[in-house]
């Protein structure tokens, strides 16, 4: 409390229980104030730990800048490496599949062979049952079994076909997994193209003097925007190397 505050209190001008809730307001307003500066730091530390970069990332990466860089030269987006990957694991799948759809047509070739014998087998019992059947017309047994029969053979020949129809599926399967064979062969020839375009690069890029026998850069040049001014020290050591 200010002197002006305190006479005015004695001589009654100011009321105590005023004073006493304007006191508390400033001490809400206070309060309100300090939870706003925490929840303001906080909220800038977060972000600030967001902005943190990968170790392995470029400088300045982050993922508000990500959509102006190329991805990090990591084992996941080393383009080479990745197709390295997608035709080893394209072929060990393609072959998981050739031998399960050999085993499936070894399989209806199987039945085929055995509906074949049943099939065989209906025509003798037919052939038979017509014979008797004519030679002994009033014997119904020979007619009953006639009919049967011929129901038999019917439905023997349906699952034939049924087989046949499903080799012959198995074997356009079979054509069409030949073209992953051939998607394989492109994607290696792009393999091929990009290391021999690797390989020319560097060879182009490639100088008689190693780097660590060549002059070091200068740290500012006229016009940079930055404030990394070369020392005396370092100019002095260009110099040298210069006087070399």
């Amino acid at each position: 409390m200010t002197q002006e505050e305190l006479d005015a209190l004695m001589g009654g001008e100011i009321d105590l229980d005023d004073l006493e809730d304007d006191a508390l307001e400033e001490e809400n307003d206070s309060a309100t104030d300090e939870q706003v500066d925490l929840a303001e730091s906080i909220a800038q530390d977060v972000a600030t730990q967001n902005d943190v970069p990968d170790k392995d990332a470029p400088a300045g990466y982050s993922e508000e800048t990500a959509h102006h860089w190329p991805l990090p030269a990591t084992d996941e987006n080393k383009m080479v490496h990745q197709l390295d990957d997608v035709t080893k694991e394209s072929e060990e799948k393609a072959s998981e599949i050739f031998d399960i759809i050999e085993s499936i047509s070894n399989d209806l070739m199987e039945k085929e062979e055995n509906v074949q014998k049943s099939i065989d087998t209906f025509n003798a019992n037919i052939a038979l049952f017509e014979t008797l059947s004519k030679k002994f017309p009033e014997v119904e047994a020979f007619q009953t079994s006639l009919a049967q029969n011929k129901e038999a053979l019917e439905a023997a020949n349906g699952t034939l076909e049924s087989l046949q129809t499903s080799g012959d599926a198995i074997m356009s399967v079979m054509d069409i997994m030949q073209y992953q064979d051939i998607h394989r062969q492109k994607i290696e020839r792009v393999i091929n193209v990009m290391r021999a375009l690797s390989k020319y690069m560097n060879t182009l890029f490639e100088g008689k003097i190693d780097d660590e026998k060549r002059v070091s850069s200068a740290q500012h040049i006229a016009g940079d925007t930055h404030n990394d001014v070369a020392s005396t020290d370092d100019i002095e050591a260009l110099l040298a190397q210069f006087g070399q």
